[in-house]
């Protein structure tokens, strides 16, 4: 018997994006994107769900065959009181064990970096779509922003034509 293929509705995943780290794809060439998902506490969800995260100077770490999250800056819940943790604290992300070796062995040969580039909520529990990212040099930076001058201005030029 045949396999059957999923209809589209089924394809479709329900994902609440929380945040997007917009930097991220300006200062670093992203290459191959994982997703993983975040050991969290109580008193981070709500405010994660509200949007009040920072993780512009986040990046990610393998140590002791577990992957780990640093500086993502969630605030902490005002009805939290004592049950509060440290804003800044690491997080532990949840990834298959190749994914991680895989992960490992690119930034230490290639001297990539593992850099988070957007957490959202997928099924009621939060992920974080990492990448593993070459940092770009600000010649390469220059060249970007001009593209997307250039790709802006042609679209300015198709529109008074129409």
């Amino acid at each position: 018997m045949s396999k059957q293929t999923k209809t589209a509705s089924q394809n479709t995943k329900s994902r609440q994006v929380v945040a997007v780290n917009r930097r991220a794809r300006h200062d670093y060439e992203i290459g191959e994107t994982y997703e993983a998902g975040i050991a969290l506490v109580g008193t981070e969800v709500k405010p994660l769900r509200a949007g009040r995260v920072n993780f512009q100077d986040a990046f990610c770490k393998i140590e002791n065959g577990e992957a780990w999250l640093y500086n993502m800056h969630i605030s902490p819940y005002e009805q939290g009181n004592r049950y509060n943790t440290d804003p800044k604290r690491r997080r532990k992300l949840l990834l298959h064990r190749y994914e991680i070796e895989r992960l490992r062995a690119a930034a230490e040969q290639k001297g990539l970096t593992i850099i988070p580039l957007s957490i959202f909520f997928e099924r009621g529990f939060a992920k974080v779509e990492i990448a593993l990212a070459r940092g770009k040099k600000l010649y390469d930076k220059r060249e970007s922003i001009a593209e997307r001058d250039r790709e802006r201005e042609a679209l300015r030029q198709a529109a008074g034509r129409e």
